[in-house]
């Protein structure tokens, strides 16, 4: 590391997620120099509240090529059978990696078989094989993966630094094979454009479910590596499949409080305001069908009642067995005043997990020489038109361990450039109405949410692209004009990814998992992914 505007290392990693840091401590042992950079607190990302599991075949009686199969079928016919295969093959010894690195997962309670681990089951699988921390399992993992990278000689994190564009060989002007040589970062603290050299950046920045008005992200999953990825020239795919969790907390005070799948893994029902179940009346597979279904189920119920929510119960299970299997549910909804052994809890579906992302291979590489992407951020063709549950984790840590490989093979012929022009903000002002990105900002998610939602049609589709297209112009003219700021880069990369998610969306003529649109409402023979290309909209 060379001076206070400028950073120097093997590998620049973008986000510290489960994805980011697995990664960096893969490379890390391996002696490379790795720069991990948060947006916020390292540990403040979408893993840190993941409350259900990771999904990986650990039971005698369960199978690879069933735990292919759900994903498959979860997935509505457009997955990669290839990528599944990949990642069920690899969930084992990925798994065993997190083990390994210290994180405990919860075993069986039976004395008769000590050390065996607690599987639970959740929506979409037809087996137990979710491997769980009670219901906090990102934070196990999440807190594990911190701790030992922040003991690591050869990891560096910064926090509170966004990254900005990516450094690209050609437009510095360098000669040979077009390649990513690092990237821009925006130092909140210092308010000033810094520059970070590396053989190799990986994009590990999570999805943008935070492009809606009710999500259960948290606020840094605005979209940033799939727009950086983007402007860089990657090509993206299937973006117009936005996962919508069944069941977040309906509460003014709880703004992206979910409520595990588990719980319904576990014998959660769904009941209607009168007591009533109606999920075996949607689907034989009942609150276990997948997330579509069941988003899809609520909010029909919600219209057509006329109703604010719907209710989960798994008060008829015994209280002792609720308080073991979801203490952190039970604490915090007794904060809000609910008792989850005692009473049903008020529910709606929220905006949860971006399934596309930037197109890469199986070692993670992007259309670009040297840049990666890595979990939420990339479609690696696991998720298809919708994720099965506890897939995600999975993905971040079997991909974080391929990259690595890559990365480890392909190093000895990337070498870092030499120098690269400092950032020049010399023509630009400090922002004089800081009431134009907020109010952007507020605009672009009720749109997202009542044109792009859970169910579409065409004519909503265009009406949001026509405002999207004017949110553009004035947040590109702001860029130009103004100084930097945290919430103007997250909603230039929102507004960004808004664009490729309704062009996505309007180049899909079907309804398939987690796209419904009321103009064409039935499925197509033939299962194709929605490929975008920088310089070639609409789809190719």
């Amino acid at each position: 590391m060379t001076t206070p505007s400028e950073y120097v290392c093997d590998v620049l990693i973008i986000g510290s997620g489960a994805a980011g840091l697995s990664l960096a401590l893969r490379l890390a042992e391996q002696q490379q120099q790795v720069l991990v950079l948060s947006k916020g607190p390292v540990s403040e990302g979408a893993t840190l509240y993941a409350q259900g599991g990771i999904a990986a075949v650990f039971d005698e009686t369960d199978s690879i090529e069933s735990h292919i199969e759900d994903t498959l079928v979860a997935g509505a016919g457009l997955c990669d059978r290839d990528a599944v295969a990949f990642i069920a093959q690899n969930a084992r010894h990925c798994v065993q990696w997190l083990i390994d690195s210290g994180v405990r997962f919860d075993t069986a309670p039976e004395p008769q078989d000590p050390g065996r681990y607690h599987l639970t089951r959740e929506g979409g699988h037809s087996h137990r094989r979710i491997l769980h921390s009670a219901d906090a399992t990102g934070r196990a993992v999440e807190t594990t993966l911190v701790g030992q990278a922040h003991r690591h000689a050869n990891i560096r994190i910064l926090e509170r630094c966004n990254a900005v564009d990516l450094m690209l060989s050609d437009k510095l002007g360098l000669p040979g094979e077009r390649r990513v040589v690092g990237a821009w970062i925006w130092h909140r603290d210092r308010e000033q454009v810094e520059r970070c050299r590396a053989r190799s950046v990986v994009l590990a920045t999570g999805g943008a479910a935070r492009v809606y008005q009710y999500s259960t992200n948290p606020d840094v999953a605005s979209g940033d590596g799939i727009a950086m990825a983007w402007r860089a020239g990657c090509r993206v795919a299937n973006l117009e499949f936005n996962q919508f969790h069944p069941t977040c907390l309906y509460h003014p005070d709880a703004r992206n409080f979910l409520l595990t799948e588990a719980l319904r893994g576990e014998g959660a029902h769904l009941l209607r305001p009168d007591g009533t179940r109606f999920m075996p009346e949607i689907d034989p597979r009942g609150e276990l069908a997948p997330r579509d279904i069941v988003a899809r189920a609520i909010d029909h119920e919600m219209k057509r009642l006329g109703a604010d929510c719907m209710w989960l119960d798994i008060s008829h299970r015994p209280a002792a067995f609720i308080r073991q299997h979801f203490p952190t549910l039970c604490q915090k909804l007794a904060g809000w005043g609910f008792d989850l052994t005692r009473q049903p809890i008020p529910v709606v579906p929220a905006a949860h997990y971006t399934c596309g992302g930037v197109m890469v291979n199986q070692r993670g590489e992007t259309d670009i020489s040297g840049l990666y992407a890595i979990g939420e951020v990339s479609y690696t063709g696991l998720h298809g038109a919708n994720r099965l549950a506890s897939n995600s984790l999975l993905e971040c840590v079997v991909y974080g361990w391929s990259a690595a490989e890559s990365i480890l093979q392909t190093h000895a012929g990337r070498t870092l450039v030499d120098a690269v022009p400092a950032w020049d903000d010399s023509r630009v002002d400090n922002a004089d109405e800081r009431v134009v990105i907020q109010h952007n900002w507020h605009e672009l998610r009720l749109l997202m949410w009542d044109y792009m939602g859970i169910v579409r049609t065409t004519r909503r589709l265009e009406r949001a692209l026509r405002r999207i297209t004017l949110l553009q112009q004035e947040i590109d003219e702001y860029y130009a004009q103004f100084r930097l700021s945290n919430h103007l880069l997250e909603l230039r990369n929102l507004v960004q990814v808004a664009e490729l998610m309704v062009r996505c969306a309007m180049a899909r003529k079907e309804s398939r998992g987690l796209h419904f649109t009321l103009d064409y409402p039935q499925t197509l023979a033939a299962a194709r992914p929605t490929i975008l290309r920088p310089g070639a909209l609409p789809v190719t």
